[in-house]
């Protein structure tokens, strides 16, 4: 088990216009409209590929106060195989590992067209700032070891 290299609330401390224009990149995504239960999809699978187990937490914690069903979240992972998620939830969710496996290859056409084919311009500009915000947010939970913030109750059922 990985230990944390820096606590979230020292970089909060030490970076606070950092984490504000995070936040601000977030909010501007959050606030174009888009379907909250798609972006929460998207923050979950690119969190799994980044290995970041801060903001996967944040982002199981968002997705169930949103209602998301259970089964999405326990499937997001294999969703290619799952046969429980919308032709735009996948459209989505391609399109998010396109724009995060970047090291060794470009963007598809065939991603940009199906994500196209369910999301206007301005819906997947929003949509890639959402997927490039939790890039970020990724890269330094993991980079830190941000502990993940467990619910209580979890977290009492464990020690017991």
């Amino acid at each position: 088990m990985s230990s944390v290299r820096i606590a979230y609330e020292t970089f909060q401390k030490t970076a606070p216009a950092a984490q504000a224009a995070l936040l601000a990149m977030g909010k501007a995504a959050d606030e174009a409209g888009l379907d909250k239960t798609i972006i929460e999809l998207v923050k979950l699978r690119v969190s799994q590929i980044n290995n970041c187990a801060f903001c996967l937490q944040i982002h199981l914690n968002v997705s169930r106060r949103l209602g998301l069903p259970q089964e999405k979240l326990d499937l997001v992972a294999t969703w290619r195989e799952a046969g429980i998620f919308t032709e735009k939830e996948c459209s989505a969710l391609a399109w998010a590992e396109a724009l995060t496996r970047l090291a060794d290859r470009s963007v598809p056409d065939e991603a940009y067209e199906a994500v196209r084919r369910h999301f206007d311009e301005n819906q997947l500009i929003f949509l890639s700032t959402s997927i490039a915000t939790i890039n970020a947010w990724n890269r330094l939970g993991a980079a830190f070891g941000f502990a993940p913030p467990i619910p209580k109750a979890a977290a009492a059922g464990k020690a017991a």
